[in-house]
Formats: structure tokens, C-alpha cells, sequence
């Protein structure tokens, strides 16, 4: 039980690696708020996992429904201890064709969502003196990607503001660190041509595609006392991409 009496909050808790790491965490003693804009399938969730998780629904690129969802977090469990800012889109079209719409929507949601919930949850984990705060970067913001100037620079910023707050934070007990995940089995990337998705397998070590579970696990690791010395830290999660 290696979150046992800890309050976790996941953004994209619905559903993805989000809904894996809500499991794990809940297997290992946490509370969970989960976070999601699709509210049929957090009721749906709730409904399988109890009372040791609870929905809130919430556009995190809409700053005041996040502040208004980290105070509903607080009145529920009664302080918040983990921070997984794992929720993102993808709108993919090369430089030629990427429209502002579509570059601007990933901004809002991978970046400024996980601003808007860093600066709500931090004052609470700053006044209890411990937090842990895990972002979800990618190898697309770590190598780039074709066909994706708008996802490969909100996960290219989140590297640069997680060493940021590592920096600021780490004297008050709280600990800031990300995962770069690579391509992982999920409906987001499901989505992708199977061309291209042989092409990632080929070109990782392990010769896979990740699974929830795999970045999951990381997000625990990350998220439980066992990393206690360990912050500014990008861990990737890739099977050997690019290596």
C-alpha cells in the first residue's frame, strides 16, 4: 500500500493511461479525484472502483472550473497530496496545414491546463509542506514529430516547467518531476495510420507499443515515497525509442 492516506488528483482520469494510473493508485491505499471532461464515463468509474474515488467534471483549460474543482477536492477529502497532470489532446496536421484552431485548442488543454492546476493545487501542498506533482510530457516534446508543431511544443514546455518548479518548490517538501511517455496503446494513438504505428515498433528497442499500465506504474513510482530524493527529473517511459 504504497499510497495509503494519500489524496491523488489525475486529470484525463476517464479514460487512457489516465484511467490506468486511477486504478493503480487506488490498488495502492490512494484517494482519487479524478478529473475528466467526459462525464459519462467518470459516473462510469465511480460506479466500478467506490467510494475510495470521486468525479469531478472539469475542462481543465478553463481556469476557474480548475480552481473551483481543487477547492471541491479539499471540502471532499480533506487535503491533496499528488498532482498527475496527465490530461491531453492531439490536433496533428504538418506546419502547411495546421490550422490556428487546432493550435491553439492543444495549447489551451496540454499546456495552460496544467498551469491552471499547478498553480490551484500548489498553495495546499505548500501550507501541508509535501506534495508531489508528476506532469505528462512525451518523447514528441523531448525528439519533436512529424505532423505535430502544436503537441510536440506544449510537451517540449511542460519539461521546461517542471524544472522550474522543481526548483521553486523543492524547498517547501514538494517534489516535480514528468514522465515522457512513448507511443502507448491508447485510443489517441490507436488513431494514427497503422503504417505509422509499425514504424514506431520498429524503431523502439523493445519492439512494442507501450501499455497504460506501463506509464502507470511510473506515475506511482513517482507519485510514492520510494522517490523521495528524486525532482526536475524527466522519466522516459519509451521502450527504448530513439535510443
Amino acid at each position: 500500500m504504497r499510497l495509503e492516506n494519500k489524496v491523488a488528483i489525475i486529470t484525463g482520469g476517464a479514460g487512457g493511461i489516465g484511467l490506468a494510473a486511477v486504478k493503480r493508485f487506488v490498488e495502492q491505499g490512494a484517494k482519487v479525484a479524478i478529473v475528466d471532461y467526459d462525464q459519462s464515463l467518470g459516473e462510469k468509474v465511480v460506479a466500478e472502483l467506490g467510494e475510495q474515488v470521486a468525479f469531478f467534471p472539469v475542462d481543465v483549460s478553463k481556469q476557474q472550473q480548475v480552481k473551483g474543482m481543487v477547492t471541491n477536492v479539499v471540502d471532499k477529502f480533506g487535503k491533496i497530496d499528488i498532482l498527475v497532470n496527465n490530461a491531453g489532446i492531439t490536433r496533428d496536421a504538418t506546419l502547411a496545414k495546421m490550422t490556428d484552431e487546432d493550435f491553439d485548442k492543444v495549447i489551451q488543454i496540454n499546456l495552460n491546463g496544467v498551469y491552471y492546476c499547478t498553480q490551484a493545487v500548489a498553495p495546499y501542498m505548500v501550507s501541508q509542506g509535501y506534495g508531489k506533482i508528476i506532469s505528462t510530457s512525451s518523447v514528441s516534446g523531448v525528439y519533436g514529430n512529424f505532423g505535430q508543431t502544436n503537441y510536440a511544443a506544449t510537451k517540449a514546455a511542460i519539461i521546461g516547467m517542471t524544472k522550474t518548479w522543481a526548483k521553486e518548490l523543492g524547498r517547501k517538501g514538494i517534489n516535480v518531476n514528468a514522465v515522457a511517455p512513448g507511443f502507448t496503446a491508447t485510443s489517441m494513438v490507436e488513431k494514427m495510420p497503422e503504417k505509422v504505428l509499425q514504424q514506431m515498433q520498429g524503431i523502439t528497442s523493445l519492439q512494442r507499443l507501450g501499455k497504460p499500465e506501463d506509464i502507470a506504474n511510473a506515475y506511482l513510482f513517482l507519485a510514492s515515497d520510494e522517490s523521495s530524493y528524486i525532482t526536475g527529473h524527466v522519466l522516459h517511459v519509451d521502450g527504448g525509442i530513439m535510443m
